[in-house]
């Protein structure tokens, strides 16, 4: 069995010392640009190149090491046809970003914020409190992440709401789906979680008209894809008081310039795309066990509909 290795990001070293411990019978080929490669049977890659492209023809399944699978399909007929693309389901993802949500959430309903500027000011103030009842938050994208990061935010007695493309059903939750539904999913929730996966339907989804239709005073956190969110509506929104602030991990343009006014508002609070990274090990093992299983002719989780985008 012969793997094919790409990243963008130059670290291959461990991913190859990771594969050869769990699957010893692989022969781990990394790809570099300009350079033969010999036929492989599984492709395992990073946001590739499109010189990548011809060396993918024909593998059985070709592995993305992340959730988000836009950087594949961009490439739209260019990816070989009938070669499956899979997904990273989890691979320890899900528990960062229950943290990174929950901590966002908090961070806002308790005040934290405010707090931090009347200490600065040498201000011993308490401030009124939100009631839970009146703090709603909205999960956009009921996905393995997003149903990881609504089990966590469950614990803090938040009324809980979740909207996806298809039905779903979580316990304590108030579930939305489709087109129909995504305004009274809107119009009901003050802390807007987003965490969509960004295809064709979702790009600029959260423009200025969809973004009014939340709760006065409400809250926008992206860990999914800057363009799901239209930046300059974001910001007349919360210049013009009806969003209250926003805590973003995701940008249209990553690194976010410097010249962008994101960084000029207070009322944003910026990451470095942060909120979930990649763990290897994890990721390795939950690849190196899908090309076990497909060897045995068994099915796997995490294969992508390319209609569909993710």
């Amino acid at each position: 069995m012969r793997i094919l290795l790409q990243r963008t990001d130059g670290k291959q070293a461990d991913w190859i010392a990771d594969f050869a411990a769990l699957l010893p019978e692989a022969d781990i080929t990394y790809w570099r640009e300009g350079e033969a490669t010999p036929a492989c049977d599984y492709a395992v890659v990073w946001q590739p190149p499109a010189s990548l492209l011809p060396a993918l023809a024909g593998v059985k399944a070709i592995f993305n090491t992340g959730a988000g699978v836009d950087a594949l399909l961009k490439f739209g007929e260019a990816l070989p046809a009938g070669v499956p693309l899979v997904r990273l389901d989890d691979a320890g993802m899900g528990v960062q970003m229950a943290e990174y949500v929950s901590h966002a959430v908090l961070r806002h309903s308790r005040r934290f914020d405010d707090y931090e500027a009347q200490a600065r000011a040498g201000i011993w103030q308490p401030l009124p409190t939100f009631e839970k009842t009146d703090f709603p938050v909205g999960v956009l994208g009921m996905g393995v992440l997003g149903t990881r990061v609504l089990q966590a935010l469950a614990q803090f007695e938040f009324p809980l709401r979740g909207w996806s493309r298809s039905e779903k059903q979580l316990d304590g939750v108030a579930c939305f789906a489709g087109d129909d539904q995504l305004e009274a999913f809107l119009r009901g929730t003050r802390v807007l979680v987003c965490m969509l996966p960004l295809t064709a339907d979702t790009h600029n989804l959260l423009d200025r008209a969809r973004l009014s239709m939340l709760l006065p005073g409400a809250y926008v956190i992206n860990v999914a894809r800057g363009a799901l969110l239209a930046e300059p509506d974001l910001l007349t929104l919360i210049r013009t008081g009806k969003i209250a602030g926003a805590t973003l991990d995701v940008f249209r343009n990553e690194p976010l310039p410097q010249q962008h006014p994101f960084w000029q508002e207070p009322r944003i609070s910026i990451t470095p795309h942060i909120s979930a990274a990649t763990l290897r090990r994890e990721s390795v093992a939950q690849i190196a066990g899908k090309i076990r299983r497909l060897e045995a002719g068994e099915s796997i989780a995490g294969i992508v509909n390319r209609l569909q985008g993710y």
